[in-house]
């Protein structure tokens, strides 16, 4: 008989260690506060029609949902080392691209990381994102054609750190 493990989840340390903070702020915070709230709220009489407790009980599920979450994210991890003497493109990589929309030409830099890390707008992009998966593996030097919403869109790789 055999038994299915979980996939593992890459991370990066900081990745790891930004999981670890949420999951330690959930437990020790958070979570005793909800349930405050929600031993108060019970204090107030009839529960079927107690506004505060059913919005503490929901709250109290959800931050019990995201603590399983983390939870098992972590005892999937792998660490991923930055540490990059080939110059291949891979979680952790900081990555210097051209992109090429049309006739209109930019650079822009970003880190790529685990799907669990992924936010755009701090310029970090998921290894299991379009534009992740068609740029791991790949070298300076390379280009790669990525299909967006917007349409094509072309990346040549700059530098890699």
């Amino acid at each position: 008989m055999t038994t299915k493990t979980a996939p593992k989840t890459q991370l990066t340390q900081e990745g790891y260690d930004e999981i670890v903070r949420e999951l330690k702020e959930l437990e020790e915070v958070k979570l005793p506060e909800v349930v405050k709230r929600v031993e108060t709220a019970r204090g107030y009489g009839d529960l079927s029609e107690n506004a505060e407790y059913h919005s503490a009980k929901e709250d109290q599920e959800l931050t019990e949902t995201r603590i399983s979450e983390l939870q098992a994210i972590l005892q999937n991890a792998v660490i991923v080392s930055s540490s990059n003497k080939t110059a291949t493109i891979g979680i952790g990589c900081t990555v210097t691209v051209s992109i090429k929309r049309g006739k209109a030409v930019k650079k822009q830099t970003f880190i790529i990381v685990g799907e669990f890390e992924a936010d755009p707008n701090a310029g970090k992009i998921s290894s299991a994102s379009p534009i992740g998966i068609a740029l791991t593996g790949k070298k300076k030097g390379d280009s790669v054609k990525v299909e967006t919403p917007a349409g094509v869109v072309e990346y040549t790789i700059v530098d890699v750190k």
